[in-house]
């Protein structure tokens, strides 16, 4: 990201500077160094591929300076020309420097975040946002080998990906205590909803730049959400530099994986540049019978006419074959059972009747024009589609036998068309010691949904002499429904930064929201819902010396509850506030950033997921309270930190069950603490030779609403090793080092089951970068 914003230019006065910075013995790329225009403030820094791009250089010959701790720093001299591209590789020596008894050598960085896009829309650095947000950087996502969003999410505070422990199927999000999983997620800025879970998301973090989460309510800048906030990923984009990437995987369960990553300019001038990623794999899991397989495509072009205007198009495709996951009986697992225990790996359903198909795809234009000095306009289109078959013979509970488990079936035919848009303009201005930054946006969501649901009985099975060749009857069908909805939004947004010692940043929306649900099995009786709301949410951030920055914040959130409850009604529509205080502190001599975050949520009409009926209820109001702190840090000699901690306390405070009143909802925990530490040998004959390890703490649940039946707290380990000699990188992860088996949830249906957490998984990979 830019050091500082340079003056635009006008448009036939301006390049492009690009290129690479790479250690000058091993030729590996250099992440985090400085580049500066000598004599001025703009400049950038090296990626996690050692690329940098530095837009609207003005025509001249310049100076460039490139420095990195621990190596010696380098000037070079360009002429940037017209309208053109000027490439420019550098390479770095390394150099010792002794400060006391201390070494400082060369690092590799990459933990550190320098931007937010989810928690502001115009950009602003993570010290200048009055929330709290978390970000999961490229480098981050590799050293872990996140395989899932889940994976990914396992060392971010404050959110929980994996509540009901092992699941392929899709990603259950909760965030600060608060279900997130239908409104949370968003891709390059749009929401990805899954109306009534009609079709689930498990996205491809192979296909990820990065990814932030931002907890507390977002309604004022995205619409209607989970006021618990939002993981909002961003896909990967054209560079203007050539990089390339291929990578073949093996690991537990006879997963066979192949990806591939190309990216680059397309013209001499780079006005259009390209990238396609793509990930094919073959895989078992951990339960029998359940496979997790996977095709995904995802091709990007960008088009740069000027250095004032830039069109991305970006594209997906992809085709999951996967199962559900399992409960099973808490006799035999949390507690004794006579006739011995239940593996962890057994499988309840029915081989030749479960699947679990998703087929998905989006098209994207981004688009983003600066118009002089002050002015920037963008428009983000989407339209995606999915569709759904599942059908699973699941256990609901275990007979006094101990033996025999009752089963049910239960099958999920859904399709979700969407289209969504946002429309902004951005002013950035200066007025005396004030420098303001102003946007106004419409947005609009189109949904068209259809869901079809059945259920009937399945036979029994012998948990000690399973019989998976038993005969199951198809289910009738209880609910089938299609449900259309359009929401437009209209915000507003100003920060002002005063003197650089105090940002005030205030924001206003309104939102119109009208539903319409289709009953098919009502003779195509309709049911008409209309909700207007405004959210509304204001900071203040005190910047003091060292880069300590206290804060203050009050947000809002809106939801319209889309869907029927058990008595064919509508939902009503939620709301979500918030108060915030903390502080963030960024020190200016090296690269770390915390945060330390203390919330008040309140969320009313609350709605979850009830897995005994596969419905959603709504329970009333909920209150969490909580405290998070957050570190990360890219230190000298080579290490890489991450931790974080979660303290939260949640209460039902309004409820039409009296026995739920005051207690604490289900599947959240109250502690949840973890860290990571990520070294590469920075020099020497074993240089690239690099070593991670984590542990993950998470306490115990509730599995029912007078919070009688509990998950206990579980402490995990992961650890990686890698090598990277270039071209090739070589690298070992194992999740759950010690493969310790743990339940991460536990519920009541017919009698009490648990959902058991991913056990251990290897994995080792070969990549070839070029």
């Amino acid at each position: 990201m830019a050091l500082a914003a340079a003056p635009l230019a006008a448009f036939a006065q301006t390049g492009t500077l690009a290129g690479r910075v790479l250690d000058a013995d091993t030729q590996q790329p250099l992440p985090g160094a400085t580049i500066v225009l000598a004599g001025t403030t703009t400049g950038t820094s090296s990626g996690p591929a050692g690329a940098f791009t530095i837009l609207e250089v003005p025509v001249d010959t310049h100076t460039v300076r490139v420095s990195l701790v621990g190596y010696e720093p380098v000037s070079r001299t360009v002429e940037v020309l017209e309208g053109e591209r000027v490439v420019l590789d550098v390479a770095l020596s390394e150099q010792t420097e002794s400060l006391g008894a201390i070494t400082v050598v060369s690092r590799r960085g990459g933990f550190v975040p320098t931007a937010l896009s989810s928690a502001s829309k115009i950009g602003a650095a993570p010290l200048e946002t009055p929330q709290s947000v978390s970000v999961i950087t490229q480098d981050q996502l590799e050293v872990q080998d996140a395989t899932t969003l889940a994976e990914a999410l396992r060392y971010t505070p404050g959110i929980q990906g994996e509540a009901w422990g092992f699941e392929p199927r899709f990603t259950w999000l909760k965030i600060r205590g608060f279900d997130a999983t239908q409104t949370g997620l968003y891709r390059d800025g749009l929401q990805l909803r899954n109306v009534n879970y009609a079709v689930g998301y498990n996205v491809e973090p192979y296909g990820m730049e990065r990814i932030e989460v931002l907890r507390g309510p977002a309604s004022v800048l995205y619409g209607a959400g989970s006021p618990g906030g939002v993981v909002a990923f961003s896909s990967k984009r054209p560079t203007l530099v050539d990089q390339r990437e291929a990578t073949v995987e093996a690991g537990s369960f006879g997963r066979l994986q192949a990806q591939a990553d190309v990216s680059g300019p397309i013209d001499a001038a780079g006005r259009f540049t390209y990238r396609l990623t793509g990930l094919a794999r073959q895989s078992g899991t951990q339960v029998e019978f359940v496979d997790n397989d996977r095709l995904f495509v995802a091709p990007a072009l960008s088009w740069r006419p000027t250095s004032a205007t830039n069109w991305t198009v970006l594209g997906h495709a992809q085709f999951d074959d996967t199962g559900a996951s399992q409960a099973l009986p808490i006799e035999g697992t949390l507690e004794d059972n006579a006739l011995g225990e239940v593996p962890t790996e057994f499988y309840t359903g029915a081989p030749g009747v479960d699947r679990y198909d998703r087929n998905e795809w989006s098209a994207s234009s981004l688009f983003e024009h600066r118009v002089g000095e002050t002015w920037t306009l963008r428009q983000n289109t989407r339209a995606y589609s999915s569709e759904l078959d599942d059908v699973t013979v699941y256990s609901t509970g275990l007979m006094d036998d101990g033996r025999t488990l009752t089963r049910s079936l239960f099958g999920t035919f859904g399709s979700l068309d969407g289209l969504a848009l946002d429309n902004s303009v951005r002013a950035q201005t200066e007025v005396g010691a004030v420098d303001a930054t102003v946007l106004a946006g419409l947005d609009v969501q189109l949904l068209d949904v259809g869901l079809q649901q059945t259920f009937g009985g399945a036979p029994s099975l012998d948990l000690f002499a399973p019989d998976y060749d038993q005969t199951v009857d198809d289910a009738p069908v209880f609910a089938d429904s299609e449900t259309q909805q359009a929401q437009t939004g209209v915000y507003l947004q100003g920060q002002f930064d005063v003197a650089e010692r105090l940002i005030l940043s205030l924001n206003g929306r309104y939102d119109w929201a009208r539903t319409e649900t289709t009953n098919l099995l009502a003779d195509g009786a309709v049911t008409e819902q209309d909700d207007a709301a405004f959210t509304g949410r204001a900071g203040l951030i005190v910047k003091l010396p060292y880069g300590v920055a206290p804060y203050a914040s009050y947000a809002e959130s809106f939801l319209p509850q889309i869907g029927l409850d058990a008595e064919g009604q509508p939902f009503s529509p939620e709301r979500g506030r918030q108060l915030e205080a903390g502080v963030k502190v960024q020190p200016p001599t090296w690269n770390g950033f915390f945060t330390v975050a203390l919330f008040d949520l309140t969320r009313e009409d609350f709605l979850q997921y009830d897995p005994t009926t596969f419905l959603q209820v709504q329970t009333g109001e909920v209150r969490s309270q909580g405290v998070e702190v957050e570190g990360v840090a890219s230190l000298v000699n080579g290490f890489d930190v991450t931790a974080g901690l979660t303290l939260l306390d949640v209460e039902i405070t309004e409820t039409s069950n009296a026995a739920e009143l005051g207690m604490r909802p289900t599947q959240i925990p109250s502690l949840t603490a973890s860290l990571w530490a990520d070294y590469a040998l920075p020099r020497g004959p074993l240089a690239g030779l690099g070593f991670g390890a984590g542990v993950r703490h998470v306490g115990s649940s509730y599995g029912d609403a007078a919070n009688t039946i509990e998950a206990p707290a579980t402490t995990l380990a992961d650890a990686a090793v890698y090598y990277e000699f270039a071209p090739v990188r070589l690298a070992v992860n194992v999740q759950n080092v010690f493969d310790d088996a743990y339940v991460a949830s536990a519920f009541a249906r017919n009698s009490t089951l648990v959902t058991f957490g991913a056990g251990r998984q290897v994995s080792a990979g070969l990549s070839v970068r070029f």
